[in-house]
């Protein structure tokens, strides 16, 4: 009888896990490199915290340039959003942009509606709306999505490229392609810039895009994935 029981709980628990909107590394944390011109200026990682039923994505990017080792940008965000049986629920977050911009972000299930604070104040938006998580690929199948770094929303356009072998790390893995394009929001201190973003098995590997400010490319790659 134990071990029926069990054998139902590890039934229970996979399908639990195979219900969330994107894959859940076996180590539950995924760790990105940020680079420009080739050198390391930050890091991006995330953390897959499971708690029964709910799932919540923790977060950090973390960038740094110095010239001549004195810092002339700066960038930081942290979220956690919480997911429940693949939906949605609530998200909490803080951005500091390189100037004096800050923001607070917070948003939850209310209501029958999504309810979130941020750069354009009180928001009311569509219960089943989406975060701006790059690691979801579901997400590109959407009209418009969450800004978590902002707290705003974003109409966005999405085009499926052809397929490329890429190198990550000592290996050289087929990914698919995407070009990611977003609306912009008439505060924004510039275009929102054009990502191009590569999936292996639908976990993301690779991104990049361009500084509107120096016209630099900025990469973020995995750094810890292995075949």
């Amino acid at each position: 009888m134990k071990i029926l029981l069990l054998t139902i709980f590890f039934i229970f628990y996979i399908f639990s896990l195979s219900a969330q909107s994107f894959p859940i590394p076996d180590d539950r944390e995924v760790s990105f490199d940020v680079l420009r011109k080739n050198k390391i200026i930050g890091s991006l990682t995330t953390k897959f915290i499971i708690q029964k039923e709910d799932l919540i994505l923790h977060s950090v990017l973390d960038i740094e340039v110095k010239i001549l080792f004195i810092p002339a940008y700066k960038f930081f965000q942290e979220t956690k959003e919480l997911w429940r049986n693949g939906d949605f629920i609530s998200i909490d977050g803080f951005t500091d942009f390189e100037d004096s911009r800050e923001y607070k972000i917070d948003g939850k299930d209310e209501n029958g509606h999504f309810i979130a604070t941020g750069m354009d104040g009180l928001l009311k938006l569509d219960k089943n709306i989406l975060p701006l998580n790059y690691w979801n690929k579901k997400m590109l199948s959407e009209k418009e999505v969450f800004d978590t770094q902002k707290g705003i929303v974003r109409k966005i356009n999405v085009k499926q490229m052809t397929e490329e072998k890429i190198q990550i790390n000592n290996f050289k893995v087929y990914a698919e392609k995407f070009v990611f394009n977003a609306s912009i929001n008439p505060k924004d201190k510039g275009p929102f810039p054009e990502y191009t973003l590569w999936y292996h098995n639908d976990e993301l590997l690779k991104m990049e895009f361009q500084n509107p400010n120096d016209k630099k490319t900025i990469t973020i790659i995995r750094s810890d994935w292995e075949e």
